[in-house]
């Protein structure tokens, strides 16, 4: 465990050092939080029956997606993964004295989590400060709050392990492109950053509930809010500690079985 903490606190230092990426990341995810609001708000003024969440649950839930949007999106890579896969010098990585899987998990939940810290902490002080209807309010009570806190943290670890299934694909496909689509694209819808799940169909909301994406990112924008209760939000978090298990045996086994078809020339 010392090896990966030490991959994990060593690129997270890292990722703190890009702080005028950060500052520019902030500015578009204001720019799209604000308009993803006002598209929002246009589509409740015209609505005529009582809306699944209220307009002040919606905009908690896209600045929580802005704030936290290193956590969640599915298309966040590193290249670096990518080349070594590609190129053949997945040879130098099998030969560290660590397992290939735990070190990559290390090194991916740390580019995010650097990400995240950099961005945050000035897009929540800021919405905090908005007037209405603009404003991101605080949770109904505590309890929403250390729960949410819980839930995020889980759906990151859900969600790199997700993740990782991208990069043990390209063993076999050579190419990251198709894998990024398919899972960057319907990742994100299922997730619920296109359209929050309450507001989906519920035929649709049947099929996205039995997947794992949106523990990532809905479940707990909505334990904040309020809109999903401590008593049902528990349960959640018991249901992202199963699929966190069973990612995590899943990407195990396909790495072990992709490196047994692993042909390094040269050297």
């Amino acid at each position: 465990m010392k090896a990966y903490y030490s991959v994990l606190r060593l690129r997270l230092l890292l990722g703190l050092q890009y702080r005028a990426a950060a500052v520019a990341g902030v500015m578009t995810q204001f720019f799209f939080g604000f308009l993803f609001i006002m598209i929002f708000e246009a589509f409740y003024a015209q609505t005529s029956g009582e809306p699944p969440m209220s307009l002040e649950q919606l905009i908690v839930y896209l600045w929580l997606q802005q704030s936290f949007l290193a956590f969640i999106m599915l298309w966040f890579r590193d290249n670096e993964l990518f080349d070594l896969i590609t190129s053949g010098n997945i040879a130098y990585e099998l030969c560290r004295p660590a397992g290939l899987y735990e070190f990559w998990y290390a090194k991916l939940l740390a580019q995010r989590l650097s990400a995240a810290l950099l961005r945050c902490v000035p897009i929540l002080v800021v919405a905090m400060l908005l007037p209405r209807p603009y404003r991101l309010t605080l949770p109904p009570a505590a309890s929403s709050f250390m729960l949410f806190a819980a839930a995020l943290l889980l759906g990151l670890l859900v969600l790199v392990a997700i993740s990782m299934l991208i990069y043990i694909s390209v063993f076999y496909t050579m190419s990251p492109v198709g894998s990024l689509l398919l899972f960057g694209l319907l990742g994100e819808f299922l997730a619920g950053m296109t359209i929050p799940v309450p507001l989906m169909p519920s035929w649709l909301q049947t099929i996205v509930l039995l997947l794992p994406f949106h523990l990532t990112a809905d479940f707990p924008f909505r334990v904040y809010s309020g809109h999903i209760p401590p008593a049902e939000a528990f349960r959640g978090i018991g249901l992202q500690l199963l699929w966190l298990a069973a990612l995590l045996f899943v990407g195990k086994t396909a790495l072990r079985r992709a490196l047994r078809r692993v042909v390094v020339q040269g050297g």
